[in-house]
């Protein structure tokens, strides 16, 4: 068996193998959760502006769409981006190039499922960044 020591409040606390494991799988759970929360926030922020929540985590296998809304005739698909603080940069900063390619993919998808045709629906891209508790909405990006 191998031993692993981490730093933490407690002076060099041994873990074998499953704990590490167990304490990765619980931080990534709490990162979900979080996730969850935001794109729920962003939901809710979003409904208060006058949009009809359609779908919420559609999952295709060439991407997600975090939450799909419709204002008056046109479908808004939204990514919605989480940081606690800003020491690692803005949220909407993580709306890079690839992740943007990845997102419209879905988006194609989706409309493709939904048997609509591009040329013919109005549609937007939205990001919505959640710092702390501020949000900030940015359409058509």
């Amino acid at each position: 068996m191998t031993t692993i020591y981490c730093i933490s409040a407690l002076p060099w606390v041994k873990l074998n193998r499953n704990r590490l494991f167990a304490l990765k799988w619980i931080k990534a759970l709490q990162s979900s959760l979080t996730g969850k929360q935001a794109e729920q926030h962003a939901a809710n922020y979003l409904t208060h502006q006058g949009l009809t929540l359609l779908t919420q985590n559609y999952r295709c296998k060439t991407g997600e769409i975090d939450l799909v809304m419709q204002q008056n005739q046109m479908l808004v698909f939204v990514e919605v981006k989480f940081r606690k603080s800003q020491s690692h940069g803005y949220a909407q900063e993580y709306f890079h190039p690839a992740k943007r390619k990845k997102f419209e993919s879905a988006v194609a998808h989706y409309l493709h499922d939904k048997k609509l045709n591009p040329a013919m629906v109005d549609y937007r891209v939205d990001v919505v960044a959640i710092h702390g508790e501020k949000v900030e909405w940015f359409q058509g990006v």
